[in-house]
């Protein structure tokens, strides 16, 4: 099945590729600002909805797992080359395990408010979807009035199309069944002790200051476990980082290219 991937061409030749990665209930709508911003700056952009999200069908399996794989297709079949990868929540997840099995593909790192460490521990809200049965009866319940109240619960700028795009997911049977496989495939004890020092490419971290889902600390453990990693936090913004200040988001990452990467 087609994978869709939203891409943002610059207008001359392209300084590289970055290719975004989003996390859980998004979809490549959450880059838009960020896509047009490094297109501007010189930069092709792409971003994949991953399958079950946004304008990719469910594929049969929504593990950890098979959208690694999948990340894996979009980067071979469009032939990407190198890519600065950036990634959240958990576009993070995968990512990070992507990036570790594909070390040629990675150029940069930005990361932002996600988690990488064998010793993590899931928040409330996933230990209920990751629970049989439990998992079942609360996914039945959400519909875009209650999602819309939720990430607004979390996230000073979650707007009604933002609510409208992500509800997508969760739509269907087949969307609320891949939702509980990715869940229920997250174990920590998959991630290898220390796997982070492996990836030696420079990175950006960038977080949300009032993250309650994966607070600031974890975004200063990845700068102390990467070898080449800076940070930038987003005074005011939340979990939706991306959502809540995109001007600053483009800003800090437009930035860490320039400096690395100069034109």
């Amino acid at each position: 099945m087609a994978i869709h991937l939203r891409e943002v061409q610059p207008e001359g030749p392209a300084r590289g590729t970055v290719m975004c990665v989003h996390g859980f209930p998004e979809t490549s709508y959450m880059w838009r600002q960020l896509l047009d911003d490094l297109a501007a700056d010189g930069w092709r952009a792409v971003a994949p909805d991953l399958p079950g999200y946004g304008d990719s069908p469910y594929e049969g399996d929504g593990s950890w797992e098979a959208q690694v794989a999948a990340l894996d297709r979009v980067w071979t079949e469009h032939d990407l080359g190198p890519v600065v990868l950036v990634v959240h929540d958990w576009g993070g997840i995968i990512g990070l395990r992507w990036a570790l099995q594909r070390p040629e593909a990675i150029r940069a790192l930005v990361i932002s408010d996600t988690g990488f460490f064998s010793d993590g521990q899931w928040h409330d809200f996933a230990q209920v979807l990751r629970t049989p049965g439990e998992g079942e009866t609360f996914i039945a319940q959400w519909n875009p009035t209650m999602l819309g109240q939720l990430l607004s619960s979390v996230s000073t700028g979650i707007g009604e199309d933002a609510v409208a795009e992500y509800a997508r997911a969760l739509d269907t049977d087949d969307g609320r069944k891949g939702v509980l496989e990715l869940y229920r495939s997250g174990d920590f004890d998959k991630i290898e002790d220390g796997c982070l020092a492996q990836l030696t490419q420079p990175a950006l971290v960038l977080w949300g200051e009032a993250d309650p889902f994966a607070p600031v600390g974890g975004g200063h453990r990845f700068v102390r476990e990467l070898p080449d990693a800076e940070i930038v936090v987003v005074e005011g913004a939340g979990h939706f980082v991306y959502e809540d200040d995109p001007a600053a988001c483009s800003a800090a990452v437009k930035a860490f290219l320039d400096a690395r990467f100069p034109a």
